[in-house]
């Protein structure tokens, strides 16, 4: 079965990640449970360290983990007043920077707790590496800490606007990314975005992990990467997102046809391209899209179960081999499907003579 030179489409797939204790998505992230998740770890592993060492420094590290939880959730529940007079909102409004204030200051006094216990355990010797593995493990959490209580702080005390590069969306999957898909039902997701290329025979090509790039981004590098694995490569359709000057400009240099429709009042000249015949079969070829993204989606990709940016990329990875491996399935059951139609065709047919009597 030959390969025909022509790609189908590119478009990105939105895999999301897993949350906190192996559950199965990442909690909607604010910044004081952002701060909570990181005083939990901190308070926690601590504790179990204290304990291997037998101190009873953190003996109540439960009731710690309580005390915290029980201070977020005051901060949280004065959010949610539905005042309607000025003065009631502005009282509510103190009530909220104040139940914050207790909040940020609890945790303050765990960490300085928890920076005292572990210059305690560094002026002692460490027993094994596992021990230098755990002060790096809880120097992390505590760093998270650090960031979401001023944070939190610039917020709703100083009533600053945090900017959105500053923001981490899981202190267990720092690379998780707010995506906004503007559709209805589904305002954004949290994940990394994936970019994929397929061919006319339903196959992906090509793939490429987005971290912190837009689609306009990869659309040369994933057709050159895959121009290295499929020299017969000639032609590719693109959505609207991948438009941008430069891809105008380089793209033709690859590819014998590029369909990348433009953005905005189109030129004479432009207008005259996307209206070809070429042009419009290859667009016309672009809406299989969504079964492939629901093809991914529903063989595993929706939620990535493991940690990490590196395990999400061998995810997708294998994710991408499974899809081609079901596409491989789905020819074979065709053609056998179409050799039984045969044989029973032809079993139902007459014979063209009579039998002798």
């Amino acid at each position: 079965m030959r390969r025909e030179s022509h790609v189908r489409f590119c478009e990105r797939l939105r895999a999301k990640f897993p949350g906190p204790t192996h559950q199965t998505d990442v909690h909607f992230p604010t910044d004081i449970s952002l701060l909570y998740d990181a005083m939990r770890k901190t308070i926690t592993l601590t504790a179990q360290w204290c304990e291997r060492l037998g101190l009873s420094d953190w003996r109540q590290y439960k009731y710690n983990i309580r005390h915290v939880k029980r201070l977020m959730r005051a901060a949280q529940n004065k959010k949610r007043s539905k005042a309607q007079s000025e003065d009631q909102k502005k009282k509510n409004e103190a009530l909220m920077v104040a139940a914050h204030q207790d909040y940020l200051d609890v945790c303050e006094r765990y960490l300085d707790k928890a920076r005292a216990t572990l210059v305690m355990f560094e002026q002692g010797e460490f027993a094994s590496e596992l021990d230098v593995v755990a002060k790096l493990e809880i120097d992390d959490f505590m760093r998270h800490a650090v960031r979401q209580i001023e944070q939190t702080r610039r917020r709703v005390v100083l009533g600053e606007t945090i900017a959105h590069d500053e923001k981490v969306f899981s202190i267990f999957e720092p690379h998780t990314e707010w995506i906004s898909k503007g559709k209805a039902g589904v305002p954004v997701e949290l994940g990394v975005k994936v970019c994929i290329l397929e061919d006319q025979h339903q196959f992906i090509l090509h793939h490429q992990v987005m971290e912190k790039k837009t689609d306009d981004q990869v659309t040369v590098s994933m057709v050159e990467e895959a121009k290295m694995r499929f020299p017969d490569l000639n032609a590719c359709s693109f959505d609207k997102g991948f438009h941008s000057q430069e891809n105008q400009r380089v793209l033709p240099a690859h590819l014998e046809l590029v369909a990348l429709p433009r953005k905005g009042k189109l030129s004479q000249q432009a207008r005259e391209l996307e209206q070809s015949a070429e042009f419009v079969k290859a667009r016309r070829a672009h809406s299989a899209v969504e079964s492939a993204i629901n093809g991914l989606e529903v063989h595993g990709l929706d939620m990535c179960p493991d940690h990490g940016i590196d395990g999400f990329k061998r995810y997708v990875a294998l994710a991408v081999v499974a899809r081609n491996i079901h596409r491989i399935g789905d020819i074979l059951w065709a053609r056998e499907q179409e050799r039984v139609q045969r044989l029973t065709r032809s079993s139902e047919r007459a014979p063209p003579y009579k039998k002798a009597a």
